[in-house]
């Protein structure tokens, strides 16, 4: 799974390049097949709506797409995970350049339109909203009175097991008692851990700055399958929280 992930990324990368690549003089080239999904938003999964660039990555989203991740201490590209600073997130006017270069048939009347009028034209055509209309709507295969379980814990955002402070994503958490916490010798529950399937609420790390370090630099929620093997993720988390004491 992560292989087939890393080999998207890539192919998308090279073709984030070679559109950069294409403001020469010169006409564009004729556009390859499927020319409208090449020149979507990953987020949204429609052709781009005032596109930007991320200057680390070179991945492209609609600006408006974008603005949540701007919005946190460290933000990470939505699709390949990588860390960027949100100041070098630059308006990509070699897409603005190629969306209305490039056209492509509508998906519902086919009628060819140029890319950076898709939207506006999709918003208006029958024919699509036709299609929109005669979707099947979602039906629960055995319907069910049960109701949400309200006891699923949190695994977006977690509580300083110091201060309280609240509503701190898992890199938020990191830094935040790294400045404020650094010399403080209390025994805490880790807040990440004690929120995974495997986690002890009871359990006091005895160097909770060092477990954070050496245990959540990266997000369990990307790259952990829960439903795969809970017994063997156990068993791991166990061995390495012993290691640590």
């Amino acid at each position: 799974m992560m292989a087939m992930f890393r080999s998207f990324v890539s192919a998308s990368t090279q073709f984030r390049q070679q559109q950069q690549s294409s403001n020469g003089p010169g006409p564009l080239a004729a556009p390859p097949e499927g020319v409208e999904s090449q020149f979507s938003c990953p987020i949204c999964l429609e052709v781009y709506h005032k596109p930007v660039s991320i200057a680390s990555c070179g991945h492209t989203f609609c600006g408006e797409c974008l603005q949540p991740c701007l919005q946190v201490a460290s933000p990470l590209c939505p699709l390949c995970r990588v860390p960027f600073d949100p100041k070098k997130v630059e308006r990509s006017s070699n897409v603005e350049k190629q969306l209305a270069s490039y056209k492509a048939p509508c998906r519902g009347c086919s009628k060819k339109v140029s890319l950076v009028k898709m939207r506006s034209h999709i918003s208006s055509c029958s024919k699509v909203q036709e299609q929109i209309a005669n979707c099947p709507k979602f039906v629960p295969v055995v319907p069910t009175s049960q109701p949400i379980p309200s006891n699923i814990p949190n695994r977006s955002t977690f509580v300083c097991p110091f201060c309280g402070a609240r509503n701190l994503d898992q890199q938020e958490l990191v830094k935040h008692c790294m400045e404020n916490h650094r010399n403080d010798p209390n025994k805490v529950v880790c807040p990440v851990c004690s929120a995974m399937p495997w986690g002890d609420p009871t359990y006091k790390s005895s160097n909770f700055l060092q477990h954070l370090l050496h245990r959540h630099k990266f997000s369990y929620d990307t790259f952990v399958d829960y439903s795969i093997d809970e017994e063997a993720a156990l068993q791991a988390a166990l061995a390495l929280s012993l290691a640590e004491n």
